[in-house]
Formats: structure tokens, C-alpha cells, sequence
């Protein structure tokens, strides 16, 4: 019988993190890769654990993996301590740590069916359904070798799904997509996020993990600068865009104001939205014309090069 979706799994568990790591340090010689981590993931979430290249982002996911030991700290998978829950937490993960590998001369549904093997029989039944799930259900009889780096990032999704994972890690699962490829992978983490499930994006990517995902964590140095919502995390110091005929007089005008200059006009921060009609009336009957007065969202990467310039400027 062909097994279309893959089925959700028991959400019915009461503790509110499937991630706990107090303290983690990892030390290669005198290199410190993970400095004093403290992380905590919501369950049933998709959370984008951000940095730039080299910032231990992949030592930590193998840590949590138990591919590498931590120098210091405690980590609990799951609900589960580790290492000494190891085996039955990662029985209920599914991760793809760097570039996902397989056999090039077999296909993608026998790369599967290999994996499915070492599994619990229920895993053969889910094959077809992973692979439709990451679309590639009409390849799935290709060779493996002929397959773009974007459709190996979803067959390694679909070797993911063969568990039934409550949490799937994949480290920089956007490597090679096109954006409609990109577009299609949002729907899908989505997708596994409403099924219950918890999804841990570890990317450089700040603008699709700020579409994708609902809490971040950034980290720099080895060390989780700021972590939470992503909404509380863009949403503080509120701002508006505003353009005139005269932005010189126009600044002079809001000089109260924390203003600065910006491409095309001035950036304006306010207390809250009725500001925005008191700033409009003063330029007004000042005789200024105003062409666009536009509250500005803050993006995740503005937010992300502020913080990361701080530190830069600390050191």
C-alpha cells in the first residue's frame, strides 16, 4: 500500500523544550568552538540557529548528536539526559549534518530503502510518502549521481522522515535551492511544524530563516549573543521612513527626534504609532511636502549586524 503523508507523531509529552544545554564548551587545543552555550528550543516550533561561517554553529549540532563530546556543560535531548539517554532520544531524530552523502550509481527511493532496512519495519511504508512529502516523488528512480545539491538536500529530508522524527536538525538544508525551490522548502518545514514536529534550521540564511522560522538564536564567536522570538527580537525601537521635498530642513524640523539619514530620505524613531501623525502635521504646516511616511519593520539581518557590530566594536 502507498503511504502518501507521513503520518504525525504523539505530541502528547508535557515539557516545554526538546533542546536544554546549560554551559556547553567545546575546546579543540587551545581553539574554543563552543564558548558557555545556554540554548533552550520550544517544542512544536521551526528555530534558526544563525551565525556566520565558523561560528561553531555545526560543533554544537554534533555535540547534541553525540558525534563529538562537549570539554564542559549538560545537554538534555528530548527530556532526555545526555549521553546517557542518547540512543532512545536520537531514535526520534532525524538530522542532516553538513551536505547530506548517498550512493550515486542507486536511486533515490533505493538510497531510502537501504536506510529503511536498518529501521523499524514501519519505515519501508513511509518511503513513498517522504519522497512525495519533499518533492521528489516524479525522480525518486534516478540515479542519486544525477542529482542537483538542492534535490540531495531533499532526499536527505526524506531519509529524515523514515523515523517519524519528533525533531528534525539539518544544518543549512537552503544550500544549492533556487529560490522557488526555497519557497517550496518554507512550505514543508511549515508543513512539519503544524504536524507537531520541532525543526532546528542551522543556516547563515538570516532572510529565509526569518521567513521560515518562528524563534532564533545567534550566535558569534562560539558563544548564543541573544536568542527568542523572532518578533521580540525585530520588533523593540519602532521606526518610520519618512522622504520630503526638503529633508535637510525636514531633520532640522524633528531634531527632538532620534533621526539619521538613509538612502532617499530620513529614518525616524518613534514611541508609537501616534507619532506618526504628530511627525506628519509638524513637517506640513512647516510647509515641507512629504512623500512617504512608512513605518519601517526592522529585518532580521539589520538586527543581526547590529548585534554582531557591537561585539566586533567590544573586542
Amino acid at each position: 500500500m502507498r503511504v502518501r503523508t507521513v503520518r504525525p507523531m504523539n505530541t502528547s509529552r508535557s515539557d516545554s523544550y526538546v533542546v536544554e544545554v546549560e554551559g556547553l564548551t567545546k575546546r579543540f587545543g587551545a581553539r574554543v568552538a563552543v564558548n558557555d552555550v545556554a540554548l533552550r528550543i520550544p517544542r512544536g516550533s521551526a528555530f534558526g540557529y544563525l551565525g556566520p561561517n565558523g561560528a561553531g554553529k555545526t560543533t554544537l549540532i554534533r555535540m547534541l548528536l553525540g558525534l563529538t563530546w562537549p570539554t564542559a556543560g549538560s545537554m538534555r535531548l528530548l527530556g532526555l539526559p545526555m549521553p546517557n539517554g542518547r540512543a532512545a532520544a536520537l531514535a526520534r531524530v532525524g538530522a542532516i549534518v553538513e551536505e547530506p552523502r548517498f550512493h550515486r550509481y542507486l536511486t533515490g527511493r533505493e538510497n531510502l530503502s537501504i536506510v529503511a532496512a536498518a529501521r523499524e519495519p514501519e519505515a519501508h511504508r513511509r518511503i513513498d510518502g517522504a519522497l512525495d512529502r519533499v518533492g521528489l516523488a516524479a525522480r525518486a528512480d534516478e540515479r542519486a549521481g544525477a542529482y542537483s545539491l538542492g534535490m540531495r538536500q531533499r532526499l536527505g529530508v526524506a531519509r529524515c522522515l523514515l523515523a517519524n522524527p519528533e525533531l528534525l536538525i539539518l544544518d543549512e538544508p537552503m544550500n544549492g535551492l533556487d529560490p522557488a525551490g526555497m519557497e517550496d522548502f518554507r512550505l514543508m518545514i511549515r508543513g512539519l511544524v503544524d504536524e507537531g514536529r520541532t525543526v532546528v534550521l542551522s543556516s547563515h540564511l538570516l532572510d529565509e530563516v526569518e521567513k521560515t522560522c518562528d524563534a532564533i538564536a545567534i550566535v558569534d564567536r562560539g558563544r548564543v549573543v541573544v536568542q527568542g522570538p523572532i518578533d521580540t527580537l525585530t520588533g523593540d525601537a519602532p521606526t518610520v521612513l519618512v522622504a520630503t521635498s526638503d529633508d535637510l530642513r525636514a531633520q532640522a524640523l524633528l531634531s527632538g527626534a532620534d533621526i539619521e539619514p538613509v538612502d532617499g530620505g530620513l529614518r525616524v524613531g518613534i514611541e508609537d504609532e501616534r507619532s506618526i501623525a504628530a511627525i506628519n502635521r509638524r513637517l506640513v504646516e512647516a510647509g515641507v511636502d512629504v512623500h512617504r511616511l512608512e513605518p519601517e519593520r526592522v529585518s532580521l539581518e539589520r538586527r543581526f549586524l547590529e548585534i554582531t557590530s557591537r561585539l566586533e566594536a567590544a573586542a
